[in-house]
């Protein structure tokens, strides 16, 4: 055995950092002006590229994957290296994978306030963007993969499963949930469709917060948190438990995002089961990662990478119990689409995500610049302030969302809705909502300052960009067995073997939960009355995905005769069958509207999407002007039509042709209905067309309620 030197690769752990420090404050900015929207829509400044439909998924996409994207793989590089005891298997790759990261990053900004979505929730960049993912991701692999493979350690460290699982995951949820068609260069449809589709995302979406948000972070933590402690993990046994346990399990828990919907029943228990189970591994983590701290405790009050990481732990294993008791059906039928949700979801992205990354960063920069932090003062004011930010967010939110929930259910002693206009529930909570904004607002002043006192901490010393290091030279016999070593022990070793059974443990749930669904018609009964929308249905379907209203409305009636009596008949898997893609939403700001359609007159939609408060004074809903004033493109109708009929959609063989006809005598019949009403407007408006869309939600099953199947 002989000492090899070689050297570690700073400058992509330094541009990581710097790009999650830029992005963190982009992304938290938009958050703030979206909070602060849903008390004072005028923020949206009159124009239609602000609003809080368009921002909103600006905010999620620029959080998750260019604040936390960034800072995974900063964590990532950085560990990496120095477990494998090798430099990154291609310096090139790297440079590839930040530029391309950002570029994709880059991409999001510009097309989701111009409208270019997708509308899936954390998946709303459209199919050109998808195959960058998909690109960058691989680049990723190959580097990681690479550099496990010419590494001088023998053993892979807990961290390094958490990063292989992280990879193999992501890039199976990512290619499962892009299957579109493509219409044009920035619009697509999604292959599947209404419940399945509705199905494929929250699978999808919920095991991008697993491992997308989730276990990087874990494997972060297995690296770093010891290392500011100066103590090794608690428990190796506990470690393996807590790692298959996760992966398996996590990937089941999709479905309880849609209790209570038209999802197959069976599919809607397995994700109860499942996220109960969730909570034993999830406070596995966070109980190897606190008693990783014994005999250490008198470090935290001193050192403030340490606070950050006790109370991102804490804020993990806070959000861990709440979401297996949020998917309790009892519970969940009160907290869904409600602001109790955004408080669950925040807990765990301020807390866990932020800190954590926050931890780090403090720990991380002056190391590779080889200096100490600029000022404690600051880092110790960034942790109060961000903590005060947490609070004064979630507790508000938390309020709002009880309230809500309570508020949409309750009855009066005669038997009637106490509170039959939806608006009274919005006005209600907008104190709440101010307070809301308030904590945000501390949360990124907290940002601001961790930024200067980092970019003082560079000027003051020196990146070492190539850290020299030296490690023993250990030859490939490393792979076989040794006498008495635990099956896990010898696995460690074969990092292709572990990659396959960490493939073959999250595989197992999305086949057994997806495949039925897909191949059992049983499940997705159709209806006869259910017809394919008309061209210009379509084109109004596709601009209310463009303005991101499902950001702020549901199109799902759940069997609750609160639901039912507010706004009509529970609604049924057959009904969404056309439904390229399904937009049931995930949180109600404003009404479900998926039995809108007949209940107002024409004149009202366009007087509401024209100034929402002069038909619901009060409304926070932001003035639609230039729907009334933008030319609908026609130019698309035929491709839609064709892309349509490619994904199954029954429309007549020749009607992508008389497709634009047939938009302009429906369109027409608006426009006359609309000046008779004293309302004058160009039947080629986009206007017109999103009010044919909303006035035919919900309106098949109404007129023929006997073609509904008795198990429907």
């Amino acid at each position: 055995m002989q000492l090899e030197k070689f050297k570690y690769d700073n400058r992509i752990v330094r541009n990581f950092g710097i790009a999650t420090l830029v992005w963190g404050i982009i992304g938290m900015t938009v958050g703030l002006l979206a909070a602060m929207q849903l008390f004072k829509p005028a923020l949206n400044m009159g124009s239609q590229y602000t609003t809080f439909g368009r921002i909103r998924p600006l905010h999620t996409n620029a959080v998750i994957f260019a604040f936390v994207g960034n800072a995974i793989f900063m964590g990532v590089y950085y560990s990496l290296q120095r477990l494998l005891k090798a430099r990154m298997f291609s310096d090139v790759l790297s440079k590839i994978h930040f530029w391309g990261w950002q570029l994709i990053i880059l991409s999001a900004v510009a097309t989701l306030p111009l409208g270019f979505t997708t509308s899936h929730e954390y998946a709303e960049l459209e199919w050109p963007i998808d195959i960058a993912i998909t690109v960058i991701w691989v680049v990723f692999g190959i580097n990681m993969f690479g550099t496990i493979i010419k590494r001088r350690e023998t053993h892979l460290y807990v961290a390094i499963w958490f990063y292989i699982a992280t990879f193999v995951t992501i890039a199976v949820l990512h290619i499962v949930n892009s299957f579109e068609l493509p219409v044009s260069f920035l619009k697509s449809y999604y292959a599947y469709a209404g419940v399945q589709d509705a199905l494929v995302q929250w699978w999808y979406g919920h095991n991008a917060v697993a491992f997308f948000l989730t276990t990087p972070y874990l494997g972060m933590m297995y690296y770093f948190l010891p290392k500011m402690a100066n103590r090794p993990v608690y428990s190796y046994k506990l470690s393996i438990l807590h790692f298959w346990s996760l992966i398996f399990i996590y990937i089941w828990a999709g479905p309880h995002h849609l209790l209570y919907t038209s999802l197959p029943g069976w599919a809607q228990s397995l994700g109860v089961v499942f996220s109960i189970m969730l909570i034993a591994p999830s406070w596995g983590g966070m109980i190897n990662g606190l008693l990783t701290l014994r005999g250490a405790w008198d470090k935290v009050r001193d050192d403030v990478t340490l606070k950050f990481m006790v109370v991102a732990l804490t804020s993990y294993g806070m959000a861990t119990f709440e979401g297996p008791m949020l998917s309790i059906k009892q519970i969940n039928g009160i907290a869904h689409f409600t602001d109790w949700i955004v408080a669950h979801v925040h807990v765990g992205a301020l807390g866990w995500n932020g800190f954590l990354t926050f931890g780090v960063l403090y720990w991380l920069i002056p190391r590779i610049y080889k200096t100490k932090l600029y000022s404690s003062r600051m880092a110790s004011f960034h942790f109060w302030i961000g903590t005060a930010g947490i609070l004064l967010y979630a507790i508000p939110m938390y309020w709002a969302g009880f309230t809500q929930g309570l508020m949409w259910k309750e009855f009066t002693a005669e038997g009637l809705l106490k509170y039959p206009n939806f608006l009274a529930t919005t006005l209600q909570i907008i104190p709440m909502h101010i307070f809301r904004a308030v904590g945000g607002a501390c949360y990124l002043a907290g940002v601001i300052v961790m930024t200067y006192n980092l970019a003082k901490t560079m000027r003051q010393g020196k990146l070492v960009a190539n850290e020299e290091a030296e490690a023993i030279s250990i030859d490939k016999s490393f792979a076989t067995s040794r006498a008495g070593e635990s099956w896990h022990r010898i696995l460690e070793r074969k990092p292709m073997k572990f990659m396959v059974l960490a493939l073959i443990a999250i595989l197992i749930g999305g086949m057994v939960e997806m495949m039925p669904t897909f191949t059992i018609q049983a499940n997705v009964p159709t209806i006869s009355a259910v017809k394919p929308y008309s061209a210009l249905e379509l084109q109004g379907r596709d601009i209310y995905i463009r303005e991101g209203c499902v950001n702020c409305h549901t199109q799902t009636v759940r069997p609750f005769r609160s639901e039912t009596e507010r706004y009509g008949e529970y609604s049924k898997a057959g009904e969404y069958v056309y439904d390229h893609p399904f937009l049931w939403g995930s949180k109600r700001t404003g009404p479900d509207l998926h039995r809108v359609g007949g209940k107002y007159s024409n004149a009202w939609h366009y007087n509401h999407m024209f100034d929402p408060a002069s038909m619901s004074p009060g409304s926070i809903m932001p003035p639609y002007s230039w729907l009334i004033t933008q030319k609908l493109d026609t130019t698309t109708t035929a491709a839609k039509i064709k892309a349509m009929r490619s994904l199954g959609v029954p429309y007549p063989a020749d009607f992508p042709g008389a497709a634009n006809h047939d938009l302009a005598k429906q369109a027409a019949g608006i426009a006359a209905d609309l000046k008779q009403n004293n309302i004058k407007v160009a039947p080629d408006r986009e206007i017109i067309a999103i009010i044919a869309y909303l006035q035919r939600l919900g309106t098949d099953i109404k007129l023929n309620q006997d073609s509904i199947p008795s198990n429907q």
